[in-house]
C-alpha cells in the first residue's frame, strides 16, 4: 500500500515550502506538482522543466527510473496518454465524479488506475514511505481516495484570497499574471471542491490555514505529520527556522530550488501593496467563504518591515 499526502487548495498559498519541509522528514519524498511531470518533464511543453535537484526532469535519476517503470520504452506516447486522461477526468470540474467512484457508486475512470500506478512507481524507485504531492487539484485528491493500492490523506491549505490575488498580480518566471477577479474565482472553486472531498472523507482530510502555519510552523507541521502518519520531530525549530536539502519536485514555485537555512514567516506585504479596486473585487467574490475560513472583512495593515525582518527575508520566506 502506497501512502500519499495530497495537498489541495489554490496556488500561492505556501504549499511548496510546506511540501519541502515535509520532505525533510525521514522516509518522505516531496514530488511537487506531480500532475506536470508529463507536460513539463517529458513532453517539454511547459516553461518549468527543472527538477528540484537542479537537473532537467527527464535527466534526473529518480524521474528517469520512475518514467521507465510506468512508460517502458515509449515515454512520449505514455505522456501524451497521461495528459489526455488528466484533461478528461482530473480537472476541478470532475471532482464530483471521482468522489462517486471513490465511494463505489460507479466504475473508476482509467485515469485513476494510471495515477495509482505512477505513485507506486515513485514509492518503488525512491523507497519512500510517504509521497507528498502539492498538486492542489481536488479531483486528483478525490481519485486517490478510491485508488487501488493507495492509502491517501488530504491536506486542504487555505490562504486569504486577497493575499493570493495580490501574488497573482505579478508574473513569475514560469507563469503569467492573473487579475483579482479570475484569481478569486479559482480560489473559490478550488476551495469549494476541496471541501467536497473533506465532507466525503472526513477522517482522511485536514484543513490548514497558511496564516496559522506561518504563525506556528512547528505546531502546524506536527499536526500535518500526525495526519500523514509520520513520527519524529517537526523539521522546524520554535522560531520557525529550518534547513532545506535537495528535493525532487517536478514543478512548482521557483523557491523549491532553494537550499539551506530558511525562516518560515507570513508574507503580509500584500496588505500594504494591493490596489484598493483589486482588494474590493477579491473581497466581494470571496465574501461567502471569508467568515468560514476566519478571514476579516477588512484585513489589518501590516507594519513596515524593520531591519531585522529585512535580514531574515534574505534567509527565506513562505
Amino acid at each position: 500500500m502506497v501512502r500519499v499526502l495530497y495537498v489541495t487548495g489554490w496556488c500561492r498559498s505556501g504549499t511548496t515550502l510546506l511540501g519541502n519541509l515535509l520532505g525533510e522528514c525521514d522516509g518522505v519524498v516531496h514530488v511537487g506538482e506531480l500532475r506536470y511531470l508529463w507536460t513539463n518533464g517529458i513532453l517539454g511543453r511547459g516553461t518549468n522543466t527543472l527538477c528540484g535537484c537542479g537537473l532537467d526532469v527527464a535527466s534526473c535519476p529518480l524521474w528517469k527510473g520512475v518514467v521507465a517503470r510506468v512508460a517502458g520504452d515509449d515515454p512520449q506516447w505514455h505522456a501524451e496518454r497521461a495528459v489526455r486522461l488528466q484533461q478528461a477526468a482530473l480537472r476541478t470540474r470532475h471532482t464530483g465524479r471521482r468522489l462517486a467512484e471513490a465511494r463505489g457508486a460507479r466504475a473508476a475512470h482509467p485515469a485513476v488506475a494510471a495515477l495509482a500506478a505512477l505513485y507506486t512507481a515513485i514509492a518503488e524507485e525512491s523507497g519512500a514511505r510517504l509521497i507528498v504531492d502539492t498538486g492542489k487539484f481536488p479531483a486528483e485528491a478525490a481519485a486517490l481516495c478510491g485508488a487501488p493500492g493507495v492509502d491517501a490523506r488530504v491536506l486542504h491549505v487555505v490562504r486569504d484570497p486577497r493575499a493570493t490575488a495580490e501574488s497573482w498580480r505579478r508574473a513569475k518566471e514560469y507563469i503569467p499574471a492573473m487579475g483579482a477577479a479570475r484569481s478569486t474565482a479559482y480560489w473559490t472553486g478550488f476551495n469549494l471542491a476541496s471541501e467536497r472531498v473533506a465532507r466525503a472523507f472526513p477522517r482522511r482530510s485536514l484543513r490548514l490555514r497558511y496564516e496559522d502555519f506561518t504563525a506556528d510552523p512547528r505546531g502546524s507541521l506536527a499536526r500535518v505529520m500526525a495526519h500523514a502518519g509520520l513520527d519524529g520531530d517537526p523539521p522546524a525549530d520554535a522560531d520557525g527556522r529550518a534547513d532545506l536539502s535537495v528535493n525532487h519536485t517536478v514543478t512548482g514555485n521557483p523557491d523549491r530550488l532553494r537550499r539551506g537555512p530558511v525562516r518560515i514567516r507570513e508574507d503580509d506585504a500584500w496588505t500594504r501593496t494591493q490596489p484598493v479596486p483589486a482588494r474590493l473585487v477579491a473581497t466581494a467574490l470571496a465574501l461567502p467563504l471569508l467568515a468560514r475560513y476566519r478571514y476579516p472583512l477588512v484585513p489589518s495593515p501590516a507594519r513596515p518591515p524593520d531591519r531585522t525582518s529585512r535580514d531574515e527575508e534574505k534567509e527565506g520566506a513562505a
